[in-house]
């Protein structure tokens, strides 16, 4: 049995996600959400999607973006 890196969960079927070098074990994809998609610099969302970046920021939308002043960036062209 291994324990969940979000919920500490011993779990008889986790599964385990590597980023940027560490290997991470979950429960459930909800902790691996949890523990490892990025929130978007303005509301906070965790973004699941692509979201958009510009300078190594991310946003979930444009509106968040043009909010932080990054005002290239589209959700749809």
């Amino acid at each position: 049995m291994s324990k969940c890196d979000t919920c500490g969960n011993e779990y008889s079927r986790p599964f385990a996600v590597e980023m940027e070098g560490r290997r991470y074990v979950f429960d459930s994809f909800e902790c691996a959400i949890d523990k490892l998609a990025p929130r978007c610099q303005v509301c906070g969302v965790r973004i699941l999607g692509h979201g958009v970046e510009q300078e190594g920021s991310i946003f979930c939308c444009a509106s968040c973006a043009r909010s932080a002043g990054a005002l290239e960036l589209r959700d749809n062209a």
